[in-house]
């Protein structure tokens, strides 16, 4: 297959994508990677003659990536994951009315996009938490704990762009990200941003049924096919506090391998919407004795020709292997 990998500068070495590269190319499939925040971007030649199967996106939450997907979705093109849906995903305040209005527990959120405008929030829903609609990797996630607090952080918030709150949900300090990975989902136990004095390590943790029903049904919410989310353990339940498309699949055994199968498999079946009816992800302990994936890669029909035109690469990319 010929797959074109999206990847921001800030990942260029990261294990994820890197060895999920260096595994499709060495299976022999083809891999061509952009930087799309490095490079001019030719937008109305980006996607002429490139004759991908499928393109991926690994980059940050603000930066062009997006866009140049967006575009080679709209130009047919097949997308991991599908484009509207990480857009939906990485605008946290559209991902909060999109969660709570499908039923997933979300806590309640308030949107401003300047933080004065913040005040308005009632004291009873204090402390609270305030992070930036398009953050990721926990980057600038505050535990503000009450309106006093909140004037004081004014200038730091105001360089966010437009900000999220929720209340705070009482919890031990430690958050369980759970990974979906071909149709699997992996539990992982971490350090919440929001208590850096709590010494936890990371590591892989067994999966309760409530979370794992949480986490699949946030998959069918969004429109997600490879995707984390982020639960802590709150006293009335499990509540999300963040969905990611295309995560570090960091303690999930074999990731680099078990990642690129997936992009194989869903570039060869199209798109989401080609998925069989009622197909949800499981816990790996659900699969059938001696089910073990293949130690090599998986065989698809054979990749479409080129198409009309001049075969190109949307940018000064090079070719990973």
């Amino acid at each position: 297959m010929k797959l074109c990998f999206l990847v921001e500068e800030q990942y260029r070495h990261d294990g994820m994508p890197v060895e999920v590269i260096r595994q499709l190319t060495s299976w022999g499939h083809q891999v061509d990677v952009v930087r799309p925040g490095g490079s001019l971007l030719h937008m109305t030649e980006a996607l002429h003659g490139a004759g991908h199967d499928a393109w991926i996106l690994k980059t940050v939450s603000g930066g062009p990536g997006l866009t140049l997907l967006e575009a080679a979705a709209a130009a047919g093109t097949t997308t991991i994951n599908d484009a509207r849906s990480i857009r939906g995903v990485r605008d946290k305040a559209l991902a909060a009315s999109i969660g709570r209005g499908s039923g997933l527990p979300l806590p309640p959120t308030y949107a401003a996009a300047r933080p004065e405008m913040l005040a308005q929030i009632p004291e009873s829903e204090y402390p609270i938490v305030v992070k930036p609609a398009d953050g990721s990797s926990g980057r600038a996630v505050h535990l503000v704990t009450s309106p006093g607090h909140l004037t004081a952080m004014a200038g730091e918030l105001a360089a966010q762009g437009m900000l999220i709150a929720q209340p705070y949900i009482p919890n031990s300090g430690v958050d369980i990200k759970v990974y979906c990975v071909g149709g699997e989902l992996y539990a992982t136990e971490r350090r919440s941003p929001l208590h850096p004095e709590h010494a936890v390590p990371e590591r892989r943790v067994p999966l309760t049924a409530e979370v794992a029903a949480i986490a699949a049904r946030a998959g069918a919410v969004y429109g997600l096919d490879l995707y984390g989310v982020d639960v802590v353990l709150g006293p009335d339940g499990p509540v999300v506090v963040d969905v990611n498309d295309f995560p570090s699949f960091r303690q999930v055994p074999d990731a680099a391998a078990r990642v690129a199968r997936a992009v194989l498999a869903l570039a060869a079946a199209g798109s989401r919407a080609d998925a069989p009816e009622g197909t949800v992800p499981r816990m790996p302990e659900q699969r059938a004795q001696g089910a073990v994936p293949p130690a090599g890669p998986p065989v698809f029909p054979a990749a479409p020709g080129p198409r009309s035109g001049p075969a190109q690469v949307p940018l000064a990319v090079g070719k990973t292997g």
